[in-house]
């Protein structure tokens, strides 16, 4: 596992209404600080990356559909600098992802619909200044291939 980051499952709680789902709560260890809460989508086979944050770090959670998500850490003084980490998280794998600051991420809507990304990073996001930093899907820097087929 790259160094800092921490995947936690989550659970249904169901009864005859419906079921409610803990997405992230202040006493969790994977939880810092409370910058923003959103919402991000991505139809099937659509990458959505490389991106990384200096200062942010995310925590996603798939709410609808599933999703590729892929990490890549260079970070040069950490442990697991180099290391790749891919996990498929949502409807059939329910999982909080904490992405620590400088850790590439990017995720590909995998099945048939739509996948949602609820993330709640650290910071604000600052429209001025943006803490957004990115590579194109298909950079050398990162060794991993998404398996898109170009028409």
């Amino acid at each position: 596992m790259i160094e800092g980051v921490k995947v936690r499952g989550l659970r249904f709680i169901p009864d005859e209404r419906g079921y409610l789902m803990e997405i992230l709560r202040s006493d969790w260890t994977e939880y810092e600080t409370f910058g923003q809460v959103y919402v991000t989508a991505a139809y099937p086979g659509v990458v959505k990356g490389w991106h990384y944050h200096k200062l942010q770090t995310d925590h996603f959670v798939c709410i609808h559909g599933m999703a590729k998500v892929v990490l890549y850490d260079r970070r040069e003084d950490s442990p697991s600098f180099g290391e790749v980490n891919e996990f498929f998280i949502g409807e059939r794998n329910p999982c909080l992802i904490k992405i620590p600051p400088s850790v590439v991420h990017g995720f590909k809507g995998v099945g048939q619909g739509v996948a949602l990304i609820v993330n709640v990073p650290t910071e604000l996001y600052d429209y001025d200044d943006p803490d957004e930093h990115r590579l194109p899907y298909d950079t050398d820097e990162i060794p991993y291939d998404w398996g898109l087929k170009q028409k």
